[in-house]
């Protein structure tokens, strides 16, 4: 056979296949379409109204993406319908879930386990500094807690009566670290003697294998008190201890610290993991009147806002050596228990009191919305235990930023962000002074320029009645000379 012949033969040969390919095709392409026919047909006599109801065929069912999809959103008009109607009841019971899941939340914070690392030998192993004065609630109660946690705890002192006040305290972990910041070489010889300590090996007992410490944070602890005063009140020598006390000591204070925070990369850290970590820095500061910024409160507002600028601006500095610095804005806490017999010092008959020692005109301007000022409290406060644990936290997580902490430290941070100053002033007590000036308000009780008239010197019997020395329920603001004044 030639080779014609061999393909006429294959293409014979491929004819059956291509026939059964093409008769399948017009056997599904016809099928599709009957299917489709029938179809429309039953749904056509199945709601025919022509036929009788027992020749009717039945309808096709719906597929079964429509089916969930209708029974989802059955569902969902179910849920929304119960929920409108039961509107009450859907709050209340968030309302509990979210109670109850913050209770727990808090607990399991409280419990949370907080305590320093150990050496091999069980030892104390890390060293905490607190630069703040010894006497200050705040200042006591951070160091006794750190202290009891398994910290070794150095207080910086700038005076023989702190040290003296450290050492009272009794405790063998909680030491004195004298640095004198106001001269600058015995400052840098206490660091390096300080940074000298560190690097020394440390063996707790005869026998015992030796250790270095690590330094763990810096803790900043300015004085949290202030002066309250209208700024035409304040000499220029009050406005010069207060920048100096308050504002330059904390400063110049961690000014001295650097060479220790830039050098803890090369300090002997025999920590329990591999790899040291460098210290972290703390920096503690009141926020409920910065943020507020209230009448009367010009010290506070200034030195505060100063800290909290220089405080940004270290932890830029500071960010590239990889050591956190974080700020805790501090709300009221509770400090009875460390100063039982101050708790209610500042009360309206003593800031009644205070308005006696200003002048007449100045008295008449700002003694009535000082006073109102000065009676508004803030509560209570938080427990010293939130600020300790939150102090533990800071130094433990080591990321940084801005922690607010204390009673009122988050709300009074929103309302000054947001609200207006009028609003603030109005909350605080503050009201407009009449411009005759021949009438105002002081205390309970109403002053007019005839009782004013009557007090004409200060032990005179009018003066006595009309100043509220007496039964009147008023304290005069007129009637106070020079003689007054001294």
């Amino acid at each position: 056979m030639s080779a014609d012949d061999f393909v006429f033969l294959d293409v014979l040969s491929s004819v059956p296949n291509d026939i059964k390919l093409y008769s399948s095709q017009v056997a599904d392409y016809v099928d599709r379409h009957l299917e489709r026919a029938s179809n429309a047909l039953r749904e056509a006599l199945s709601t025919a109204p022509w036929l009788p109801e027992s020749a009717r065929p039945r309808p096709l069912p719906p597929p079964r993406s429509l089916v969930k999809s209708a029974a989802s959103a059955s569902l969902y008009a179910r849920v929304h319908d119960w929920v409108s109607a039961n509107k009450i009841k859907v709050t209340i019971g968030l309302v509990s879930i979210g109670g109850v899941a913050y209770i727990l939340m808090r607990e399991k914070r409280h419990r949370k386990k907080r305590r320093a690392k150990k050496a091999g030998n069980g030892a104390r192993l890390e060293v905490v500094v607190v630069a703040g004065s010894p006497s200050e609630p705040i200042t006591r109660s951070i160091s006794l807690d750190l202290e009891r946690r398994g910290f070794i705890v150095y207080i910086v002192c700038n005076t023989i009566e702190e040290e003296v006040i450290v050492h009272n305290e009794s405790r063998p972990d909680v030491k004195p670290l004298m640095i004198d910041i106001i001269d600058r070489e015995s400052a840098r010889a206490s660091i390096e003697r300080f940074i000298q300590y560190l690097q020394s090996p440390h063996t707790p007992f005869q026998g015992a294998r030796s250790h270095h410490l690590i330094f763990r944070s810096l803790i900043i602890v300015p004085s949290l008190s202030y002066p309250s005063a209208p700024i035409a009140t304040l000499s220029p020598s009050t406005f010069n201890d207060l920048l100096n006390t308050r504002l330059l000591t904390p400063i110049l204070t961690l000014q001295s610290f650097l060479p220790v925070l830039a050098s803890s990369s090369t300090l002997h850290q025999q920590a329990v993991s591999a790899t040291p970590s460098k210290p972290s820095v703390l920096v503690l500061t009141p926020s409920i009147i910065s943020s507020l910024s209230p009448a009367f409160h010009a010290p506070e507002s200034s030195i505060v806002s100063a800290l909290s600028s220089f405080t940004s601006v270290l932890s830029s500095e500071l960010s590239p050596m990889g050591i956190p610095v974080t700020h805790l804005q501090l709300g009221t806490f509770d400090t009875s228990i460390f100063s039982p017999h101050n708790r209610h010092l500042a009360t309206p008959q003593s800031q009644r009191a205070e308005t006696l020692k200003w002048d007449p005109q100045t008295r008449e301007v700002y003694a009535r919305n000082f006073v109102a000022v000065s009676s508004r409290g803030l509560g209570r406060g938080s427990s010293l235990r939130e600020l300790n644990d939150a102090v533990f936290d800071a130094m433990a997580s080591r990321r940084g930023g801005i922690v607010r902490v204390g009673m009122g430290s988050i709300l009074y941070g929103f309302i000054g962000r947001w609200a207006p100053s009028s609003l603030v002033g109005w909350m605080m007590g503050v009201r407009a002074i009449g411009n005759d000036g021949s009438r105002m308000w002081f205390g309970r009780g109403l002053l007019t320029s005839s009782d004013a008239s009557r007090a004409t010197s200060p032990g005179s019997q009018a003066s006595i009645e009309a100043g509220g020395l007496g039964s009147s329920d008023y304290i005069s603001v007129y009637g106070y000379g020079e003689k007054e004044e001294h």
